[in-house]
C-alpha cells in the first residue's frame, strides 16, 4: 500500500504531546455542567446536538411541504400554512442546522488540529452557544402566535416581509439578530484561536485545510453578518416606526432590499460550503493514503472564492430589471467563481488518482459530496447565464440547484465529518454495516428528491406553491417519495451515533490508517483537557 507522507505529518520532541493528563477541578455536575461549561469539546458537542435537533425540526417542516405536493390539489394544509412551512424550513436549515453544525465541528477539531489547549475565549464560546437556543425558541414560537409564523420565504423579500407580513415578523427579526450575534462572536473566537494558539513551530501554511477554510469562513461571517443585521433593522423600522426604506409609496425601493440581502446571502452560501471543502480535503487524503494534491493552491482557491463571493450577489436578481452592463458583469463574475471551485475538484480527483483507497463511511460521503456538489455547480453555471436565467428564475430548477449544493454538499460533508471523527470523540468506531446502509439510503433519497426538480423547473413549475398543474404530478410524486426516504434514513444516523457513544469496536489514538494530522496523536476518546503542554510541531522531511 502506498504511504506517501502527507504534508502535515508530524514528529515531536519530549513534550507531553498526547496531552492526556486530566485536570480535575471542582466543576458542576449534571445539567449545570453543560450550562456552564467552557471546554471546547463539550461546547462543540452542544452545538452538534442542537444542530441535529434543528435538522429534524426543519426536516419535518420539509416533509409537510412534500406531503402536500405528493399529488395535485390541496390535500393536507392550507396555502397560508404551506408558506409558513416553506419559510420556516429554509430559515431553520440554513441558520439553525448547517451553520451550528460547522461551528460545532470547529469547536471540537480546530484546537485539536492546531495543538491548542482550548479556544482562545472560552467564556465567550459558552455565551455564543447559548444565544442559539434562545434565538430559535423565539423563531419557533411564532408558529403559535396570532397570524402564524413568517410566511414570505426564507429570503424574506420586502414588501412581503414588511407591508404584508404577519405580526410575528418582529419576533423573527429579533431571533435573527440574536443568532447573528452568536455567529459573529463565534467567528471572533475562531480567528483568535487560530492566529494565537497554534503549536510552536506551526506556520499558517502548515495548518490542515479544515482549519484554513474555517479561518477564511470566520472572516466572511464578520464581514456579512452586520449586513444582515442592517437589513432586518430596516425591516423593523418599516414595520413599526413608519419608515419607507422598502416601500415604493413612501420613496423607498423594494429592489434595494434584494441588493442588501444578497450581498449578505451569497457569501452566506460559501459560509455554508467552505468548511465542507475543508472536511473533504482532510478525509480524501486519509482514505487515499496520499498527501493532498496542490495544498497551496487549495488555500489560495479558498481565499479566492471568499473574495469573489462579494462580487456575484446580483446573479440572484437578473429578473428585477438590472441594466445590461450589470447583468453582464454579474454573469461573467459568477462564471469566474467556478474556476477556483474547479481547482478544488481537480485536486481532490488527483489526490484519489493511484491512491490506496478504502471506502469507509466517511469516504463514501466525501466522494458523494464531490460528485453531487459538482452537479449543483454545473446547474449553477446554467443559472449564471442571464438570458437563460429568465426561464429558470423562480422555478423548481433553482430549488434543485441550491439543494444539490446544500444537501449533498453541506449536509453530506457534515455526516462525513461525524463518521470520520466519531472514533476520536467516543473511542469507538461507528457500526460499519449500518453506516453503509445509512449512506446508500441517503444518496438514493437525495437524488430521488431533487433530481426530478430539474425537469419540473425546466418545464415551468414555479416554486413556493401548494398546488400545481397535472403535467408536474409524476415529478412531484417521485420527489416526495425520495424526501420521506431521505428523512427516514436520518433516524438510522441517530441510532448509529447513539450506538457509537454507548460502545462498539474500540478505536486507537490513530483510528484511521491514513490519518496523519495532529488530532490522531491524542488518545481516543479525546480527554477533556488536551495539550496541557503545547506539542512542538516539526514537519517531517518528505521521502
Amino acid at each position: 500500500m502506498a504511504t506517501l507522507p502527507p504534508k502535515h505529518r508530524l514528529e515531536y520532541g519530549d513534550t507531553d504531546t498526547a496531552g492526556s493528563a486530566e485536570v480535575h477541578h471542582d466543576r458542576p455536575r449534571g445539567l449545570m455542567r453543560w450550562v456552564l461549561t467552557t471546554n471546547h469539546k463539550e461546547i462543540g458537542t452542544l452545538y452538534l446536538i442542537f444542530s441535529l435537533t434543528m435538522f429534524f425540526i426543519g426536516g419535518i417542516f420539509a416533509l409537510v411541504v412534500r406531503a402536500e405536493l405528493f399529488q395535485p390539489g390541496l390535500q393536507l394544509v392550507q396555502p397560508e400554512f404551506f408558506n409558513q412551512m416553506t419559510t420556516m424550513h429554509g430559515l431553520i436549515m440554513v441558520f439553525g442546522a448547517v451553520m451550528p453544525a460547522f461551528v460545532g465541528l470547529a469547536n471540537w477539531m480546530v484546537p485539536l488540529q492546531i495543538g491548542a489547549p482550548d479556544m482562545a475565549l472560552p467564556r465567550l464560546n459558552n455565551f455564543s452557544f447559548w444565544l442559539l437556543p434562545v434565538a430559535f425558541a423565539l423563531l419557533l414560537s411564532t408558529l403559535i402566535m396570532p397570524g402564524g409564523a413568517p410566511n414570505f420565504g426564507w429570503t424574506f423579500y420586502a414588501p412581503l416581509s414588511t407591508t404584508y407580513a404577519p405580526p410575528s415578523t418582529t419576533y423573527f427579526i429579533l431571533s435573527l439578530h440574536i443568532a447573528g450575534i452568536s455567529s459573529i462572536l463565534g467567528a471572533i473566537n475562531i480567528i483568535a484561536t487560530i492566529l494565537n494558539l497554534r503549536a510552536p513551530g506551526m506556520r499558517l501554511m502548515d495548518m490542515t485545510l479544515f482549519v484554513w477554510t474555517w479561518l477564511i469562513t470566520a472572516f466572511l461571517l464578520i464581514a456579512v453578518m452586520p449586513v444582515l443585521a442592517g437589513v432586518v433593522t430596516m425591516m423593523l423600522m418599516d414595520i413599526n416606526f413608519g419608515t419607507s426604506f422598502f416601500n415604493a409609496g413612501g420613496g423607498g425601493d423594494p429592489v434595494m432590499f434584494q441588493h442588501l440581502f444578497w450581498f449578505f446571502g451569497h457569501p452566506e452560501v460559501y459560509i455554508m460550503i467552505l468548511p465542507a471543502f475543508g472536511i473533504v480535503s482532510v478525509i480524501i487524503p486519509t482514505f487515499a493514503r496520499k498527501r493532498l494534491f496542490g495544498y497551496a493552491s487549495m488555500v489560495y482557491a479558498t481565499a479566492s472564492i471568499a473574495i469573489l463571493s462579494f462580487l456575484v450577489w446580483a446573479h440572484h436578481m437578473f429578473a428585477v430589471g438590472l441594466p445590461l452592463v450589470a447583468e453582464l458583469f454579474f454573469m461573467y463574475s459568477t462564471m469566474l467563481i467556478a474556476v477556483p471551485t474547479g481547482v478544488k475538484v481537480f485536486n481532490w480527483i488527483t489526490t484519489l488518482f493511484r491512491g490506496s483507497i478504502t471506502f469507509e463511511p466517511a469516504m463514501l460521503f466525501a466522494l458523494a459530496f464531490v460528485v453531487l456538489f459538482s452537479i449543483g455547480g454545473f446547474s449553477g453555471l446554467m443559472l449564471a447565464i442571464a438570458p437563460a436565467d429568465f426561464q429558470y428564475h423562480d422555478t423548481y430548477f433553482v430549488v434543485a440547484h441550491f439543494h444539490y449544493v446544500l444537501v449533498p454538499g453541506a449536509i453530506f460533508s457534515i455526516m462525513a465529518a461525524v463518521y470520520y471523527w466519531l472514533p476520536k470523540w467516543t473511542g469507538h468506531y461507528p457500526h460499519h454495516r449500518l453506516s453503509q446502509w445509512h449512506f446508500w439510503l441517503s444518496i438514493v433519497g437525495v437524488n430521488l428528491t431533487f433530481f426530478p426538480m430539474h425537469f419540473a423547473g425546466l418545464a415551468g413549475m414555479p416554486r413556493r406553491i401548494p398546488d400545481y398543474s397535472l403535467q408536474f404530478a409524476d415529478f412531484n410524486m417521485v420527489s416526495s417519495i425520495g424526501a420521506f426516504m431521505f428523512g427516514a434514513s436520518q433516524l438510522l444516523f441517530v441510532v448509529i451515533v447513539v450506538m457509537c457513544v454507548r460502545g462498539g469496536r474500540p478505536a486507537p489514538a490513530k483510528a484511521w490508517d491514513g490519518g496523519e494530522d495532529l488530532e490522531w496523536t491524542v488518545p481516543s476518546p479525546a480527554p477533556l483537557h488536551t495539550f496541557e503542554h503545547p506539542p512542538q510541531y516539526r514537519p517531517l522531511k518528505h521521502d
